[in-house]
This record gives structure tokens, sequence and C-alpha cells, in this order.
């Protein structure tokens, strides 16, 4: 064992130290030498993984100051929060408000007066006092003894999908580096980190500030994130923290925020990696979390979320985003149409799961050429999830909307017009009964058909939130699946039937759409990843069925425009992250 004479006292970080000591030992003297490997350095880092809302300045400053104490209270050195935590990210807008940034301010102000000597890390909005750029910076603050100690600017500015950030704030030239106690800190700010072309094949910016870090011999390195999940970015951003570690060699701690803002959802998953590139720790995904993190404790101390499966993160992601989209809103309870198919009962199932069965009502609204079977599922449906069930019928409507239009169309075939005016009918109802009961109305399209706009304006796209309009059909059956692991919740009878809008007799939606595997392959080539029809007929795809399915994506756009919100869970969704002109004639 070695002799307490040799223990090393105030040694710096990320050092190694030779120390040669004469130890009386009997009546000889040993002579031995202590190798002293500081790899980072020894401290307790406080991961403040919290759920903020944008623009409730208030309500943010007390979840920080509470975060901050818990932690500090639980030994922590450094307690770090993520990007914009004060304010809420994204704030868009708001910040041409007149006085948010000052009140902003204000609130990072009180933060600091409430801590301690140690330092709080966190997001929030400055203002950019030179007289040319953007009026404002995104920002982090060092606060401790009461006060902001340092400030640093973020560098890199994405501006592609849902992210515009240059047409608020001005970019620093390099990120913050500064000492505390001997330490050598860096502080980067989300995007400031996202240059290697592991993780991004195309260099956006023309200087990357992690190529400036690595000159700086740094003891530890924090990151400030606000990065919104999608399905192919959990395992990205382990590699991103991983390779950021080794290159800067010191620890890298990443705080993420989680939440849902709008359409946005953020999953957490904060990590520290050490000098090796190892996680050492992780947190929840979709939750919010305060841990307590020695950066010199071993690795694989990662939360199961990190590994677990595609169909549940997008489980846990809709039921976090449907959540915090009805409460952020002001709503505490959901409205849902039931069709007895297989869209709206998982709608209703995620909405369960996020709200309480108790705040959840089913409402099914059967025409004249409602199928038996859609009637039962809808009432079997409710049954097993435990809410409130009410069927509401709608031939007297559709009959006296047909009556009423008689005399004008009485000389033309029947068609989409009067399919629609079913649907139509169950939209006006459905949003009655919303406005008399406060519920949110949810609509229940999933990806497959708002691309192609087998939908209804004013009909089944009524509501305040699209919650699965960014998950393909495919998917959507694979997670109806995964939702009945632990009990039946969607009928089988829901899940085996031919899909169908029952807007005429025996529809089936194979009769205007290809098979939901084929029309997702051409979607995910078209949508998201911006392919032409020549690359994805290329792809072994039917020409007609390509040139089709394209047509109806591009006229469709101005009923995509006029869609509830959606959440986002593919790297590319319908809304603010995807703006193609309504008036338009390029065909690929």
């Amino acid at each position: 064992m070695l002799n307490p004479a040799l223990a090393d006292t105030g040694t710096l970080p990320g050092k190694t130290i030779r120390i040669h000591r004469k130890i009386p030992h009997g009546k000889n003297l040993l002579f031995a030498e202590r190798v002293v490997l500081l790899d980072g350095i020894r401290m307790k880092i406080g991961l403040a993984q919290i759920n903020v809302t944008v623009g409730d300045l208030q309500n943010n400053e007390e979840r920080i100051v509470r975060a901050y104490h818990e932690l500090v209270s639980q030994g922590a050195d450094y307690v770090v929060f993520p990007e914009l935590v004060i304010t809420g990210y994204p704030p868009r807008d708001l910040l041409f408000k007149q006085q948010f940034v000052p009140d902003n301010l204000e609130s990072l102000q009180r933060v600091a007066s409430k801590t301690s000597s140690v330092p709080a890390i966190l997001g929030y909005v400055d203002l950019n006092n030179d007289s040319a750029g953007r009026n404002f910076h995104n920002a982090a603050a060092v606060c401790f003894d009461g006060k902001v100690q340092e400030t640093g600017h973020k560098c890199l500015l994405p501006t592609y999908d849902v992210f515009d950030e240059d047409r608020y704030f001005q970019a620093a030239q390099k990120p913050l580096v500064f000492e505390h106690k001997g330490r050598k800190i860096a502080l980067t700010i989300c995007e400031d980190i996202w240059t290697s072309p592991e993780v991004a094949p195309r260099q956006l910016y023309p200087t990357s500030p992690t190529e400036f870090l690595k000159t700086q011999s740094l003891d530890l390195h924090f990151n400030l994130s606000a990065s919104p999940w999608h399905i192919e970015k959990t395992h990205l951003r382990r590699k991103l923290i991983s390779n950021i570690s080794i290159q800067l060699g010191c620890p890298s701690v990443y705080v993420n925020a989680v939440g849902g803002n709008d359409e946005l959802i953020f999953d957490g998953r904060s990590m520290i990696a050490n000098t090796k590139g190892e996680i050492i720790a992780g947190l929840l995904g979709f939750a919010e979390e305060l841990r307590v993190v020695d950066v010199q404790g071993s690795p694989n101390k990662i939360e199961p979320s990190f590994e677990q499966s595609q169909t549940q993160d997008i489980e846990d992601a809709l039921v976090l985003g449907l959540k915090d989209y009805v409460h952020k809103c002001g709503f505490r309870k959901a409205l849902i149409g039931l069709s007895g198919g297989i869209d709206s009962a998982v709608t209703a199932a995620l909405a369960v799961k996020a709200l309480g069965k108790e705040n959840v009502t089913g409402i099914a609204l059967p025409s004249s050429i409602s199928s038996d079977h859609s009637k039962n599922d809808a009432e079997e449906l409710a049954q097993n999830l435990g809410i409130e069930f009410h069927m509401v019928p709608i031939e007297g409507i559709v009959a006296a909307s047909e009556a009423t239009l008689e005399p004008l169309i009485s000389h033309t075939e029947k068609d989409v017009t009067e399919e629609n005016i079913q649907a139509r009918s169950r939209g006006l109802l459905l949003m009655a009964l919303s406005n008399k009961f406060g519920a949110l109305l949810l609509t229940t399209g999933n990806k497959s058909e708002l691309s192609v706009g087998y939908c209804t304006l004013y009909g089944d796209m009524c509501g305040g939130l699209a919650v699965i309009s960014d998950l393909p059909k495919v998917k959507v059956f694979e997670l109806a699946l995964h939702m009945n692991r632990d009990g039946l919740l969607v009928p089988v009878n829901t899940i085996e039937k031919p899909p169908s809008a029952e807007l005429r007799p025996d529809q089936k939606d194979e009769d205007s759409l290809p098979p939901y595997d084929v029309l997702d392959g051409i979607l995910k080539a078209y949508v998201e990843e911006g392919k032409s029809s020549s690359d994805i007929i290329a792809l072994g795809y039917d020409t007609d069925v390509v040139k089709d399915i394209i047509r109806k994506v591009d006229l469709n756009e101005y009923k995509r425009k006029q869609a509830a919100p959606g959440l986002k869970l593919t790297p590319l969704a319908f809304g603010v992250g995807r703006r193609i002109p309504i008036v338009q004639k390029y065909v690929s």
C-alpha cells in the first residue's frame, strides 16, 4: 500500500507529475517514486437536463435555480445547463419584441445573484454591443459568487432545416476559454462542435472552433446544446462527443435540452466523454434528469435509453412532444375522432400515455357507409384504453348538406365532393366539442397521407396538433404492434384489416395509392432525400407510380401549409424545416 507520505497535494490537472521521496523504513531509507497521472480532472459535474418553456422567463428562472441548488447539494463542482435555457429554444421572433432580450438579461442577473462559489454555466441571449452585425448573440454565462464572471458567444450559427439563427444572432470569432481554480476550460455552444466530417460530411463554415481549441491545452470542455431529436440522430451525437474529447485531449461535458417546443422534440441524453472518447455517463432520454458525475468515473454508466430501439424512441418522442404541446399551450385534455383505423388508434394510445386516460375523449362519427367493424373497433379501442367514448352519427348532417346543395349540383356525377362532405361534417362536430369542453383536438393523419394529399382540408385535418404527421404509414403499423407489447391496446382487427378512409362503399387506400411500403420508399427518396424522379426510378420503382406520387406531393403543398403543426420525427419533416413554394412549376 502506498505510504500516505507520498500523497500529492495541490497538483494541476492534465499533468504528469513525478514525486521522489525518502521514506523511513525501519533502519533503512526506502526510495520511492510515485507517478501521478491526472487524466483530465478529479471533479464532479452537475448535469442539469431540465425542460423549460420558450418565453416563460420567470418559470424557467425558477427551474434553473432549483436545479442549481439541488446539484450543488449533491457535491457538484460545476453545474451545466443547456443552450438558451433562460429563454427556451428556439425563441425565434420573440427576440424582436423590444423588452424580451432585456428581460432575459435581468433573469440572468437574478440567477447569477443566487450562485455560490460553484459555477453555473447556462445559456441566454446577449446583446451585440458592436455597431455592426445582428443585434444579439446566442450566449453562455459562467456565474459564481453571485455574479456573471465570464461570457461566451456561439461561433457557428445553423441556418438549415429547422434552424434560422443567422436571422437573429451575430457569430463570435472564437469560443470562450477561461481559467478557474487552475483549470483551463473551453465553453462551446451546440453547433460549434458539429464540424467533424463524420457528422457533417459537407463543411458549412469557413472556420472550425474545434481547430482553435485543439491548440489550447484544455483541461475540460463544456458544450451547451439544444439539439432537436430525429430518428437518425441518437448514435450520431455519441460519435460526435467521443470524437471531440479525443481531439481536444480532455473530457467533454455535453448538456442537451429536453422537452417539446412546438414541433421540435429535444431528447436530452446529456453525456460526458473522457479523454479516450469513452462515454462515461449518459442521462435519460426524453425526460428531465439532474445528475452529478465524476469525470474520472468508469465508462459504461449509460442509461438504457441510449441503446433502445428506434420504435421505442419514436414512442417516447411522441409522448413527450404531445404532452408538452398540450400542457405548455394551457390545455389538460385531448379530443380524438376515432374511425376504427390504425392512425386514430395509435394517436389515442399515445394521448393516454402522455395525458392520462382520464384526460382523453374518443368520438366515433359513423356515416351511412361506415362499416360495423370500424364502429366496433373504435369502441374496443376506447375500452382497451379506458377512455371516455361517444358515438355521434353524422348521417343527418351529411344528408342535410347534400340536400342544401342539390339545386346546384344535381346535374353532376358524385365524386370526391360528396366524400369530403362526410369528412368535413366530422371536422365540424369535433371542433364544436373542442370549443365546448376546452379539449385540444388532435388530428390523426400520417406522413404518407399528408405527403400525397390523401386527407381533407377542414375535415380530418381539423385540429390543434398533428401528432403523427411525420410518421410514415409503415412505421404507424410498427408503432401499433410495439404499443401492444404489454397488453392489447390497439385492436387486432385494426392492425390487420386493409386501410380505408371509408368515404365510399368498399373503399381501400390501395384503390388510390400504391402499397404503403412502396409509397413510403418513394416518399423518403423524394421528400427527405430530394432525389429526382429518374433517381427514384433507378432504385427499382415503377415509372408511372413514381411520377404520379411526385405529382401528388407537389400539388398538395397548399394543404400542408394549412395543416396543424406536427411533431418532427424524421430528418426532414413538413413544417418550418421544409419551405417549398405553393405556386411553382418545377418538375424533377
